[in-house]
């Protein structure tokens, strides 16, 4: 027996099956102790090779997102935001949005739970298997000014394409020199119509030109953005602060 039981774990090895590997023998005796049929314990054993590439697929997803913490929309506390929608944001995390390639805005003062719903949304879209990146505006900007001094912009821009679900996050906190506008621009206009991306800002619309002060840019960034948009407002009193004094409470 111990022979077979290497044999059928080199074979899983081989065959790249690794929790029919570690699950056969003990899904074998289970199914001897219940009197199971083959049929039932090989339907066992494939539905645990299935969930484990789903939660290793999901788990590659994740890290690929770079988010800057795990935090779900389950962790979320509406009821200590009762003017944040709850019932738009679980809508939202179904994924309808990503099919028809619709913006989400959050919009809101510091620390109204506005980076929490984002990242709360690009794990939703993670578990649907979708590909996701996480940045903040200053840092996606960075890297796209670093590409055009390297001259390798189009590629970069590509790869962006490429991403199902873009997350920016603090759009507005550092007003844009007009070339980085002009990049972060060009990411945003090629989603339009084509591919999701969520956007928190603490600035409301009429507040953008201190951020992209090129009027024409401006102009063009708000004409798409807001286009079909799902806009969320978050509100002015700090969830952070709120969460902080509950926990102090109970010390």
């Amino acid at each position: 027996m111990s022979l077979q039981i290497a044999s059928i774990s080199q074979n899983c090895k081989a065959l790249r099956l690794p929790s029919v590997g570690a699950q056969f023998a003990s899904l074998a005796e289970e199914a001897a102790q219940h009197k199971h049929s083959h049929l039932h314990y090989l339907e066992a054993l494939l539905q645990s090779e299935m969930e484990d590439r789903e939660r290793r697929s999901i788990e590659l997803r994740m890290k690929e997102a770079h988010l800057p913490r795990i935090k779900t929309l389950e962790e979320f506390d509406f009821a200590q935001s009762p003017h944040i929608p709850a019932a738009r944001i679980r809508a939202l995390a179904e994924g309808g949005y990503l099919e028809r390639a619709e913006p989400v805005l959050l919009v809101g003062d510091p620390g109204t739970g506005k980076s929490h719903l984002a990242t709360g949304l690009a794990i939703a879209a993670c578990r649907q298997r979708k590909r996701v990146r996480f940045t903040t505006a200053a840092a996606l900007v960075n890297q796209l000014v670093e590409a055009q001094r390297e001259q390798s912009l189009s590629r970069m821009l590509a790869r962006w394409s490429r991403v199902e679900l873009i997350v920016i996050d603090e759009v507005g906190y550092v007003p844009l020199a007009e070339v980085a506008a002009e990049l972060l621009f060009q990411v945003i206009a090629e989603r339009a119509e084509k591919a999701a991306i969520i956007v928190t800002t603490n600035l409301p619309f009429s507040e953008w030109p201190q951020v992209f002060t090129n009027a024409r840019l401006c102009k063009a960034v708000l004409d798409r953005l807001p286009d079909q948009a799902h806009i969320i407002e978050t509100g002015s009193e700090s969830y952070r602060f709120r969460r902080t004094l509950r926990k102090k409470a109970k010390e």
